[in-house]
């Protein structure tokens, strides 16, 4: 992303366009897995060998692109399928297409959990979508003694119309996630985590409208912004969260024997 400096900054079209390439080139990314609609795969970083960027891709029968759209916005949903999510809420808003929102994570025992304070955009273009986030400091959000705070270095979601009534979703990540984490652990995120996480956001858009019309249907402040009862914030309130500026934890001697990774965390 082209922000400059310590300050922050709201993603423009440059970004997004960066973006979209980036889910839809092959160069340079390494396929790890394949099958059942589902593929992912990593890109090393040169300048760093812990923080690869994951690229995943779904095809989402028999969900709109725009009905995907709306369960990737409704935190009110998302603690129905995110089975990983400790706790998530917004912060505030810059302008009618970005706010700062809180996001924590539940990491499998013994690992610690992590969380993130992120400034995130989105841009609807016809029938595609794309939402991004990179991670922000936040004055009123400091680090917390319960979890590590990781750093999305750049995180998104590009969703395409298909010809019929579905959409494929794109899914990348560069995270920094301040820990050496097991070798394992890595392996064993683009392997199963990644691809299960994709099905359980497909499953999610299959129930989204059934939910919805049960929880306040007419709500959705990401497409209306007068609904949107956020306080303002002003981007001079935040800075860039630079990853040597936290905690670095070492979990890297952690066997897998030890780790209590149960289906729904997996």
């Amino acid at each position: 992303m082209s922000g400059e400096g310590e300050r922050a900054y709201i993603p423009d079209d440059s970004d997004f366009n960066t973006f979209r390439d980036q889910c839809e080139s092959q160069e340079g990314w390494s396929s790890r897995y394949n099958k059942g609609g589902v593929a992912v795969w990593t890109q090393m970083q040169p300048e760093s060998k812990t923080v690869q960027k994951i690229k995943m891709r779904i095809v989402c029968r028999d969900v709109p692109p725009e009905t995907l759209y709306d369960v990737l916005h409704d935190t009110s949903y998302r603690k129905k399928w995110d089975s990983n999510m400790i706790e998530t809420h917004d912060i505030g808003r810059l302008t009618v297409n970005a706010d700062v929102g809180y996001y924590s994570w539940r990491c499998p025992s013994p690992l610690k959990n992590r969380d993130f304070v992120t400034l995130r955009s989105w841009l609807p273009l016809g029938h595609d979508y794309m939402i991004i986030n990179y991670s922000v400091k936040h004055p009123k959000y400091p680090p917390r003694k319960d979890c590590v705070r990781a750093v999305s270095l750049q995180t998104g979601y590009l969703i395409k119309a298909t010809d019929k009534s579905g959409c494929i979703l794109y899914y990348l990540t560069q995270v920094d996630p301040r820990g050496s984490l097991p070798k394992w652990v890595v392996n064993k995120a683009s392997q199963y985590v990644a691809p299960k996480a994709m099905k359980t956001i497909y499953k999610a858009g299959l129930k989204y409208p059934e939910w919805k019309r049960k929880h306040d249907p007419g709500f959705k402040p990401w497409l209306y912004p007068e609904q949107n009862t956020l306080p303002s914030i002003s981007l001079a309130e935040l800075s860039l969260q630079h990853s040597d500026s936290l905690e670095n934890i070492d979990e890297s001697g952690l066997s897998e024997a030890k780790v209590s990774l149960s289906d729904d965390e997996a």
